[in-house]
């Protein structure tokens, strides 16, 4: 079972070092990385491509412009070879049994579609600071299931086969883009938490999903959010009328209060628990 890597790359190349060393270190052996830069500065393009040079497995791709990374991670999909794929930001790194970890997964049971772990966000030199505690499994089959809050993260890994048979990722989108692809994904099949933290988070003040672009993450995450409402063709949520068409976050998230309730979550807790018997 052959792995794609997909790496987003723009003006990213002081860090990708790191990222480029953790999946020399991979205990599977199986995969690909395959990097689509953004139009970065040709310096940046050039110690991207410096430090790859001489492994084959290191594919490297150009947007003719800079295209945004909506656009560029659906490319990246369409690029790929392999049977699963994951997505690594160029600034990020994956602990060496990662993809290991995520092929069996997808060995074991051929009902899971996705699979994700627990991340570990670190400061700027990669170090560790804290877990992200609110990844855990989540119930399956669930049409009222948005990931809100966040619950499946990074180490994201899904089948290519089974994206082909979804809307695919809405390349228009700026921000959201992986709430998008989650949906659409867990909407085919089963998903599956891998409880080790496989994934390093770097914060930095150039990260593209922790610059001035996060004010408008709420936006349009709630577009992402009413988009598989449709997509499922709910009407009612909770006993409330989902409205014919979007027209702000808050209308959206509104919707879904009645989740973060004690009962609510304990009566999910409960179903998750008997869902491994099933």
């Amino acid at each position: 079972m052959k792995f794609s890597v997909l790496i987003a790359h723009y003006n990213n190349a002081s860090y990708f070092s790191d990222c480029f060393q953790s999946l020399l270190r991979q205990t599977y052996h199986n995969w690909e990385a395959v990097i689509l830069d953004d139009a970065s500065e040709p310096d940046e393009k050039q110690k991207v491509l410096n430090l790859i040079a001489g492994d084959s497995r290191f594919i490297f791709y150009e947007n003719e412009k800079n295209s945004g990374v909506g656009v560029t991670k659906s490319k990246l999909i369409e690029l790929s070879t392999g049977d699963i794929c994951g997505f690594v930001d160029p600034d990020d790194a994956i602990l060496p049994d990662a993809i290991e970890r995520s092929v069996a997964e997808f060995k074991k049971d051929q009902n899971v579609v996705l699979a994700y772990s627990q991340l570990v966000f670190c400061d700027q030199d990669l170090n560790p600071v804290k877990k992200f505690r609110s990844a855990m499994q989540v119930q399956n089959g669930d049409p009222y299931f948005f990931n809100y809050p966040i619950q499946i993260a990074h180490f994201v890994t899904f089948r290519k086969s089974v994206y082909e048979r979804t809307e695919k990722m809405n390349s228009s989108l700026k921000i959201a883009e992986d709430q998008d692809l989650y949906l659409k994904l867990y909407e085919k099949g089963n998903v599956k938490f891998i409880d080790d933290a496989n994934y390093l988070y770097r914060n930095h003040s150039g990260g593209i999903s922790q610059n001035d672009n996060k004010k408008k993450s709420y936006e349009y995450w709630g577009k992402v959010i009413f988009n598989a409402m449709k997509r499922r063709e709910l009407t009612f949520i909770n006993g409330i009328k989902i409205p014919e068409t979007y027209t702000n976050p808050d209308a959206v998230f509104k919707l879904l209060h009645y989740q973060n309730s004690i009962s609510y979550r304990l009566v999910k807790k409960a179903k998750i628990f008997f869902q491994q018997f099933w």
